[in-house]
C-alpha cells in the first residue's frame, strides 16, 4: 500500500523523524492520524532513536531495544469473530501443498500461512515484532547474549493449536529437529542448521544456542518463509514426514483447513481456538487458484467476483484500464524481489544415475564466462521494466535490492550487441549463416518460464536480441503450478531445472538474507546443490559452484556485526553479478495486488517487503 511504503506518507514521515526534522511526539501523532496503530508508531519512534545514535554493533538498530509491538490492526476493536462472512481470494498460481517448510514457491508458502505461523514477523523496514512470543530478544532486555551466541524465546501465554493442544517450547524444539532431518527434505534446512541446540527451560521458555554467533541469529524464527512452527503432537517423531500434514496442516493461525483440492481450491474456516477472541473477522476464506494474472485482476477490478488478487504480473496499461471499472484498486509495494534469468551450469540434456542436470556434467555452453557475459549484455532491461512492469519497478543489475544496507553501488548493466558479439567471437562461437557454431555444435539452448503474458513478452524481447547475436533460442512455457511444484516426480520444476536457462522471481525475505543467498551456495561436499540424492531440495538449483562465494557465505553465517554482515552481502551480490550466475532484469514490487473497495485497505498486505501478503490476515476487515 502506498500509505505504508517507503515512498508513501508514513515512509516519508519516518524518514523525517530519522533525519531529525520532526519530533518523536509529532511523529506518533501524525502516524496515528494516518491510521497507524499507536503501538507500532511508538515502536518505530524508538527504532529511529536507536538508529540515530548509531544503533548497536550487535545486530540491527531496529531491535536493539527489543519489541512488544503488535501487527497493525486498525478498526478491529469492536468486531466479532466471523461476522464478516466469506472472504474470496484469487491466486492465479494455485497451491499444490499447504506445508510451508517443504514449499517450493510463494504460492504454497502463502496458502499455508493462514494456518501455520512463525514466532516473529517483519515490518517493511526490517523491524521484527513478536507474534507467538512475548518480546523480541535483545541485548537490552537480557534475552539475547551480547556475543549473539544464544537467545531466549518466551512463548506468549494462552496460545493453543487449533485442536486445543497447548503450544509449548517442545513444538519449537520439534520444528528445529524436523527441519534439520535430511529425509524430510525441508526447504529451510540450511537456515535452521545454524542451531546447535534448543532446550526447554519450562513449557513456555525455549533457549536457543547457535553453532556460531551470527548477526542473523533471528532468521530461522521470523517470517512466513523460514519461521512456521509445526505441532510436535501431530508427528510420530522428527523423522516422520507426515505427508498428510502437507494437505491439511493444523496450526496456531487464524484459520483451519476445511478442504483442499491441489491446484484448484482451498477452503478455510475461522479457528475457534485463535488467541484473539474477536478475530478473524471473516468466518470463511476461499482461496481459488489457477488461470492467469490478468484474469485474476479482472475478477477483482471488473467483475467483483473476488476481493483480493495476488501478484499481478500484468502490463501497467492493462491494469489501469481494469481499475477504471471502479470496483477496486491496484496497489504496488516495491520490495526486494528481482525478476531474473538463471543459467544452468549443468547439462540438462545428459542423464546420469536417473537424473538430468547432474552436477558432474557441465553445461557445454554456459560454463564459459564470456558466453554468459555476452548474453547479459543483450538483455534490454529498460524496455522490459518500462513496457511490461511500470508502476515504479525499475531495471536492476543486482540480486540484492530494496534495502540500502545490502544494495551494491558498484554494479551496472549495459545493452550492447556489438560488444556482446565480440565476446562470443573470443569464446570461439563463430557465425555460420544466422547461427553461431563452435566445433560443429550450434549455439542452441532453451529458455523456460511460467505461462504469463508479461513473461512471454519478456521472452520475446530477449530472444530477439539473442537471435541477433546468432543464438538459436527455444522458448518453453510451463504452467506456474507445475513450474513451482517441488514434487520429486515433477521434471518441469525449478528444483530439477531441466532447462538451459529459466526465468522467475525470488526475493530476500530477511534483512540479513542468508537463505536467499544460499541459492548460490554449494556447501560442503556440494550438499546444497539440488540433486536426486536430496530430493532436489538443495537451494542451489543452478548447480553453480564457486569457492570464493562459499567462503563469503560461511563468513556471513558466523558474522555478529551488522555492518560487516552487510558488507559481506554486497560482496556476495557483486560476485554473483560479475560472474553472471544470473541476469537480473527488474526490481519487481514485493507485490502488486488488487483489492476490492469493500475491504479495509489499511490492514491488508501491510509490510509485504519481507512477508507474504496473507501474514496479517487475522486483522483483515471490511471498510
Amino acid at each position: 500500500m502506498e500509505q505504508h511504503g517507503s515512498t508513501g506518507p508514513f515512509g516519508r514521515l519516518y524518514a523525517s523523524l530519522k533525519a531529525g526534522e520532526i519530533t518523536r511526539r509529532d511523529f506518533i501523532e501524525r502516524s496515528t492520524a494516518l491510521g497507524i496503530g499507536a503501538g507500532v508508531a511508538i515502536f518505530c519512534a524508538n527504532a529511529a532513536q536507536v538508529a540515530a545514535r548509531g544503533g548497536s554493533r550487535n545486530g540491527f538498530a531496529f531491535y536493539a531495544q527489543g519489541s512488544t509491538a503488535k501487527a497493525p490492526d486498525t478498526g478491529t476493536e469492536s468486531q466479532k469473530r466471523g461476522e464478516g462472512g466469506e472472504l474470496k481470494l484469487i491466486q492465479w498460481q494455485a497451491p499444490t501443498l499447504l506445508s510451508p517448510q517443504i514449499a517450493g514457491g510463494d504460492k504454497d508458502f502463502m496458502a499455508g500461512q493462514l494456518v501455520v505461523e512463525p514466532l516473529m514477523h517483519y515490518l517493511p523496514d526490517g523491524t521484527i515484532i513478536p507474534n507467538l512470543i512475548k518480546e523480541v530478544p535483545s541485548v537490552d532486555n537480557g534475552l539475547l547474549a551480547k556475543d549473539l551466541s544464544s537467545f531466549t524465546l518466551q512463548i506468549a501465554d494462552g496460545i493453543t493449536w487449533s485442536d486445543g493442544e497447548p503450544f509449548t517450547a517442545k513444538d519449537v524444539i520439534f520444528t528445529w529437529k524436523w527441519i534439520t532431518t535430511p529425509s524430510n527434505n525441508a526447504v529451510n534446512i540450511a537456515v535452521w542448521d545454524v542451531i546447535k541446540d534448543i532446550t526447554a527451560k519450562d513449557d513456555l521458555t525455549a533457549v536457543v544456542t547457535l553453532k556460531d554467533p551470527a548477526a542473523n541469529w533471528f532468521e530461522p524464527f521470523v517470517g512466513g518463509t523460514n519461521g512456521p512452527i509445526y505441532p510436535a503432537h501431530k508427528f510420530k517423531g522428527p523423522d516422520d514426514p507426515n505427508q498428510a500434514f502437507a494437505s491439511k496442516p493444523i496450526g496456531t493461525g487464524p484459520y483451519v483447513v476445511d478442504s483442499f483440492t491441489p491446484g484448484d481450491l482451498v477452503v478455510y474456516s475461522a479457528n475457534e481456538k485463535y488467541r484473539e477472541p474477536n478475530k478473524p473477522y471473516f468466518a470463511k476464506v476461499s482461496l481459488k487458484g489457477g488461470g492467469d494474472a490478468a484474469s485474476a485482476a479482472r475478477a477483482v477490478l471488473e467483475t467483483g467476483e473476488y476481493q483480493f488478487a495476488w501478484n499481478l504480473q500484468v502490463e501497467p496499461a492493462i491494469l489501469q484500464n481494469m481499475e477504471s471499472g471502479g470496483k477496486g484498486k491496484v496497489v504496488t509495494e516495491l520490495g526486494t524481489s528481482v525478476e531474473r534469468i538463471h543459467f544452468n551450469f549443468s547439462d540438462p540434456n545428459k542423464e546420469v544415475d536417473g537424473q538430468r542436470s547432474h552436477l558432474g556434467t557441465p553445461n557445454p555452453i554456459f560454463t564459459d564466462l564470456k558466453v554468459r557475459q555476452a548474453l547479459n549484455m543483450a538483455v534490454q532491461r529498460d524496455v522490459i521494466a518500462t513496457q511490461f512492469y511500470g508502476l515504479g519497478q525499475p531495471a536492476t543489475a543486482n540480486v540484492l535490492v530494496g534495502l540500502k544496507s545490502f544494495t551494491s553501488s558498484d554494479t551496472k548493466w549495459e545493452y550492447n550487441l556489438d560488444a556482446a558479439g565480440k565476446l562470443l567471437d573470443e569464446a570461439g562461437w563463430k557465425m555460420e549463416g544466422s547461427v553461431r557454431k563452435k566445433d560443429g555444435q550450434e549455439l542452441t539452448f532453451n529458455y523456460a518460464t511460467t505461462i504469463n503474458q508479461v513473461r512471454q513478452k519478456t521472452q520475446a524481447v530477449v530472444k530477439q536480441a539473442w537471435s541477433k547475436l546468432g543464438c538459436k533460442v527455444n522458448l518453453v512455457q510451463i504452467d506456474s503450478g507445475v513450474f513451482f511444484d517441488t514434487s520429486a516426480g515433477n521434471d518441469q520444476n525449478t528444483g530439477h531445472f531441466y532447462w538451459d536457462t529459466a526465468m522467475w522471481t525470488n526475493n530476500a525475505a530477511s534483512p540479513i538474507p542468508a537463505k536467499y543467498m544460499a541459492g548460490w551456495y554449494a556447501g560442503k561436499n556440494n550438499t546444497n546443490i539440488a540433486q536426486k540424492s536430496n530430493g532436489w531440495q538443495g537451494q542451489n538449483s543452478q548447480r553453480w559452484v564457486n569457492a570464493d562465494y562459499d567462503a563469503l557465505y560461511d563468513q556471513l553465517a558466523k558474522e555478529i556485526d551488522f555492518e560487516k554482515a552487510s558488507a559481506l552481502l554486497i560482496k556476495m551480490n557483486d560476485l554473483v553479478i560479475n560472474e553472471v550466475a544470473v541476469i537480473p532484469e527488474v526490481q519487481r514490487s514485493s507485490d502488486t495486488y488488487a483489492i476490492a473497495n469493500e475491504l479495509q485497505e489499511k490492514n491488508v498486505a501491510i509490510g509485504v517487503g519481507f512477508e507474504f501478503v496473507y501474514w496479517n490476515i487475522a486483522n483483515w476487515t471490511k471498510a
